[in-house]
């Protein structure tokens, strides 16, 4: 049986909650609720520090390794998810068609809301089929500092 381990830290968001095992990480949540602070076990110390670099600005891409556990259509949607570069957006309808089933924009949406794993699988990259900010487990506010955070578009009107 796997062990799973916890670690926490502030950012500018919030708080994070990172678990996994030795097997990767398995989820990273964000809170507004002030969180212990542990000591950052070995099985994790790699995904909070690329974190971490992340919310400074000097990381575009995890390496971490992830052990996510989702439906088959989850974890295609987490895949293609997790292709989307650092900076740019997509829609839900273009995600759909990424999977191979454009009619399934509806299911994605879905699907990306279940990911475990946020930041890491970017689903913040994300946006609603007419450009605007939509849905996020976090709340819309983040999705907002995380985008603006990596510069993803230069369209304001995404949040007005």
């Amino acid at each position: 049986m796997k062990s799973i381990k916890r670690a926490y830290f502030k950012c500018p968001i919030g708080y994070v909650e990172v678990t996994g095992t030795e097997h990767g990480v398995q989820t990273v949540t964000i809170s507004d609720q002030k969180m212990k602070k542990w000591f950052v076990p070995l099985c994790l110390r790699e995904a909070v520090s690329q974190l971490k670099e992340y919310f400074k600005g000097d990381r575009q891409l995890f390496t971490a390794r992830v052990d996510v556990m989702g439906t088959d259509f989850q974890m295609r949607v987490w895949d293609e998810v997790g292709k989307i570069p650092y900076g740019k957006t997509i829609t839900y309808h273009q995600l759909a068609e990424r999977i191979g089933d454009p009619k399934a924009f509806r299911a994605v949406g879905q699907a990306d809301s279940k990911n475990p794993v946020w930041i890491i699988i970017p689903c913040h990259r994300v946006i609603g089929n007419d450009g605007k900010l939509v849905g996020y487990a976090g709340g819309l506010w983040r999705k907002k500092w995380l985008l603006e955070h990596e510069q993803a578009f230069a369209q304001k009107d995404l949040f007005y």
